[in-house]
């Protein structure tokens, strides 16, 4: 926890540096991040959230452990010490819960709490920000800082009981909106103001000191809030830092804070830059990271049916699109409008809900076949040039192998690569 500290604190000081922390589940995505790290000789930050990973397995089937297990497995088969990886829990609280009473979200959500601290995660958000049954909607800034208090003391104590110490670090606050990202096409954000910075982070405080948890305020780095950036289905929101100015100056105050940004996907280059220099100093990424995945799958798809018979191809696209009709849970209350819309917004959309499907098994077995079928070939130069420009470029120069794996792995790291540079993250070297 040190290491992440130390970002921190050099950020505080004055150095243009941050750090950006994966949100992803997915094998290819968490390799990309580790072989990002590994290439910069720096700290890597990954993250599951609450819907992703919890005590029943969440969306993907892993408990804590299991993502621990995971996470750790990559990182060894790829030589990338694991005392170099600080594994989260985003948006820890009763987000899952939601359609329950507040008693029983909340009892849920310690056992969920509990079970990603003794997993070893050691970033932890504290989010209670969620309404549940017979809350009021919204939750005021009070309710919200008890029941992040309640479980921040659940935290301390499993941290204590199972290590020894309580080294953890926390972030607070949330965004809007809520997990899961937007489901209605956004024009304009309202930024978070200081005055409402200051409430969030007083009544946390006031409520870590009624439990006697006031050293909790030193280890608390992050505070959520929103500085203008977001994604719809098919646009960006891009980082205005006017807008976002007295919000950067008050934070300024603090001397072991700065800001955690979430939905900063599809930013440009400049912007990440913009907003670690505005304090915004831990980056969140995780649809960017999936878009990309796709990207490259469906690009690959489209190579194979130029140069494999058509009774041995994979049949991917058409595959993904049976699976999200077959189970429409994770898209239906996104993606509205005529079919054709709906068709465009399952494959292309910003908001990536197509990312659900990747763990299901006739999914899976699509890219398996999709890469056994080419994993052997050179695909020809021209082709490479057609669907994967970049990648050609590097296969080009000399610094990429021409093979399927390994051109998606390097057209997830365009997004890993923006964020390093943004971050500096070769200047924080281990």
């Amino acid at each position: 926890m040190e290491m992440l500290r130390c970002v921190v604190n050099a950020h505080k000081r004055g150095q243009n540096v941050g750090i950006y922390s994966v949100c992803s589940a997915h094998p290819f995505v968490i390799e990309a991040a580790i072989r990002q790290s590994k290439k910069d000789g720096s700290l890597l930050v990954i993250e599951a959230t609450s819907n992703q990973v919890d005590q029943y397995g969440g969306y993907t089937g892993m408990t804590p452990e299991d993502f621990k297990q995971f996470v750790y497995d990559i990182a060894r088969e790829h030589g990338f010490p694991s005392k170099y990886i600080v594994l989260g829990g985003d948006h820890l609280g009763p987000n899952r819960w939601q359609k329950e009473t507040a008693t029983v979200a909340m009892e849920k959500a310690e056992i969920l709490i509990a079970d990603y601290v003794s997993a070893g995660f050691k970033k932890i958000h504290l989010d209670c920000s969620m309404s549940c049954v017979g809350d009021p909607v919204p939750l005021s800034d009070d309710i919200v800082a008890q029941r992040a208090a309640r479980l921040a003391m659940v935290a301390e104590r499993t941290c204590q009981e199972k290590f020894g110490v309580s080294d953890l670090l926390y972030v607070i606050g949330t965004e809007v909106p809520v997990p899961g990202g937007a489901n209605d096409t956004l024009n304009e954000l309202v930024i978070t103001t200081s005055s409402a910075a200051e409430k969030t982070l007083q009544a946390h405080w006031a409520e870590f000191e009624k439990l006697q948890l006031s050293d909790l305020c030193s280890r608390v780095i992050g505070l959520v809030v929103q500085p203008g950036v977001e994604f719809d289905h098919g646009g960006v929101i891009d980082y205005q830092p006017e807008k976002a100015r007295a919000l950067s100056r008050w934070i300024e105050g603090y001397e072991h804070l700065v800001f955690e940004a979430h939905s900063t996907d599809y930013q440009t280059a400049s912007a990440y830059g913009q907003l670690v220099a505005d304090h915004f100093a831990i980056l969140k990424v995780g649809p960017a990271l999936t878009f990309a995945l796709r990207e490259a799958l469906f690009a690959l798809s489209c190579i194979e049916e130029e140069i494999i018979p058509a009774r041995s191809c994979s049949g991917l696209r058409e595959v993904l699109e049976l699976a999200m009709q077959a189970e429409p849970d994770h898209w239906q209350d996104y993606y509205h409008g005529a079919q054709m819309e709906q068709r465009l917004a399952r494959s292309y959309s910003y908001s990536d809900r197509i990312r659900y499907y990747w763990p299901d098994s006739s999914v899976a077995q699509g890219v398996e076949i999709l890469l056994r079928n080419l994993e052997p070939i050179e695909i020809p130069l021209p082709l490479l040039s057609q669907y994967l420009p970049i990648q050609y470029h590097h296969v080009r120069e000399g610094t990429l192998a021409n093979r399927a794996h390994e051109l998606v792995i390097d057209k997830i790291m365009e997004v890993t690569s923006m964020y390093s540079q943004a971050c500096a993250a070769s200047e924080y070297q281990l």
